[in-house]
């Protein structure tokens, strides 16, 4: 285990501040079929979320695929599958009865554009250190429409000058939660190919699933959450939530191996419970950065004792009953959260934050899920902690099979933030391993990386 105390955290190289992109052309893409009017609604979870995610997905040179046939395979792909996700073409609108916010799936259409970079692929630097100038291989908006008219999905793909191309998204969180754009991109690719493929997931819908019960009924007290008041109009996400931000921040890439994790693992298991806790990589991980995060930070040199609460996301499909579809397209994800005092974080024993971790996702079942969604008729649902663990660590975008193969490389352009933490899968060892994305303050910055690292021993 000797390389497992002397590794250092990934060193951000020097990164590029302009990629050089030529936007040659933006369209509309619609519907292969007529689709039938309607509105959709949206539930509680996915309302809170209106903002956009992008996401990157890179590709090698396949001299079979060269980028202008990439081009036209996903815009016929993506006009075949938006028959199945006919929102993805649709707009946000509020309805005038309810004041809710809820999709027109009108089928006014999704965008696509097409781009190119002056550099090769192997010159934009290192891809497991995001880069927030990647933002360029996926826009936000369209030029030349109004705000209310802006698509709800756009599709970016950008050809490098070595025959490689990104594909870019950019997605209004409203519409997915990760696995379920990922059961997107599975569609998406099926109808890439020549020969006809059928859907791997014929996408559910219905996001009354996850309507509030009449009258709501919530029965936990739910401090994950704020207790913002919905007021007449404000069916929003409030402007706290904006990741866009900015902060003097440093950034760095802290790396987990395979053996890292199984040493967190075997750590975890050295308690007074012998391991009787759900012992996950996901758990072990989170529990490491809480205890890192919490005590490096300043608040906690001022006052050792005071209590910690870091959020994680679950996913609620199997805790209802019954459960969800695993194909629902919606959000179906909601905060868990873990609370304690920072000196049990600092002396107490690793088994112990493990288990309270575990304990903050065991919290979540059919009826703590339902509570969650019925507060929401109330007040904002807007997550309430120290900072998020957010991950994108299993989701399983680099595992995607398009006609040219699978990404090198798939990950979400982020906005450094200190309340946010990002989980990645590595890009030798994937999943087996795992990139942690921490942005703080030099000076926290300073004790997190000796922390992480004393913690591993």
């Amino acid at each position: 285990m000797g390389t497992l105390y002397d590794q250092k955290h990934l060193e951000t190289p020097a990164i590029l501040q302009d990629l050089k992109i030529t936007y040659h052309d933006s369209s509309l893409i619609f519907p292969s079929q007529e689709t039938e009017k309607r509105s959709m609604f949206l539930s509680n979870v996915d309302k809170i979320l209106n903002f956009n995610v992008q996401t990157v997905h890179f590709f090698p040179h396949n001299s079979k695929f060269p980028p202008e046939v990439v081009t036209q395979k996903l815009k016929d792909a993506f006009s075949k599958v938006l028959v199945h996700y006919d929102f993805l073409a649709g707009r946000l609108k509020t309805n005038p009865e309810s004041g809710r916010m809820e999709i027109d799936c009108n089928a006014a259409g999704a965008g696509f554009v097409v781009a190119s970079t002056e550099y090769a692929l192997d010159e934009i630097g290192d891809l497991v250190n995001p880069n927030p100038v990647f933002q360029g291989f996926a826009v936000q908006s369209m030029e030349g429409f109004k705000a209310e008219d802006q698509p709800l999905s756009i599709m970016q793909v950008t050809s490098f000058k070595c025959g490689g191309f990104v594909l870019g998204f950019s997605n209004n969180h409203c519409t997915s939660d990760g696995l379920s754009f990922k059961h997107f991109l599975e569609n998406l690719a099926s109808q890439a190919y020549d020969h006809h493929k059928p859907l791997p997931f014929i996408p559910c819908n219905d996001r009354n699933l996850l309507a509030a019960r009449s009258p709501p009924r919530v029965t936990f007290t739910h401090p994950e959450l704020l207790n913002i008041k919905l007021t007449g109009g404000e069916d929003t996400c409030p402007s706290v939530f904006d990741c866009s931000t900015p902060e003097n921040l440093d950034t760095k890439v802290f790396r987990l191996s395979s053996a890292d994790i199984a040493h967190l693992k075997l750590m975890a298991k050295m308690g007074p419970n012998n391991g009787a806790s759900k012992i996950t990589g996901f758990n072990v991980v989170t529990a490491h950065i809480w205890r890192c995060k919490a005590l490096s930070c300043n608040e906690t040199m001022q006052n050792p004792s005071r209590i910690s609460t870091v959020l994680y996301a679950v996913d609620i499909r199997s805790r209802l009953k019954p459960p969800l579809p695993m194909s629902y397209s919606g959000n179906a994800v909601l905060s868990a959260y873990a609370k304690a005092p920072c000196t049990d974080l600092e002396i107490g024993p690793f088994s112990k934050i493990v288990d309270t971790v575990t304990e903050g996702s065991s919290r979540i079942t059919e009826e703590y899920a339902r509570s969650v969604i019925d507060y929401g008729e109330t007040y904002i649902g807007f997550p309430n902690g120290e900072f998020l663990v957010s991950s994108w660590w299993r989701l399983g975008f680099q595992e995607v099979e398009y006609p040219w193969g699978k990404p090198k490389y798939s990950c979400p352009i982020v906005y450094h933030r200190k309340d946010i933490i990002l989980l990645f899968p590595d890009i030798n060892e994937g999943v087996n391993a795992v990139n942690v994305l921490v942005a703080l303050p030099a000076d926290e910055m300073e004790k997190f990386e000796a922390l992480f690292y004393k913690f591993l021993k």
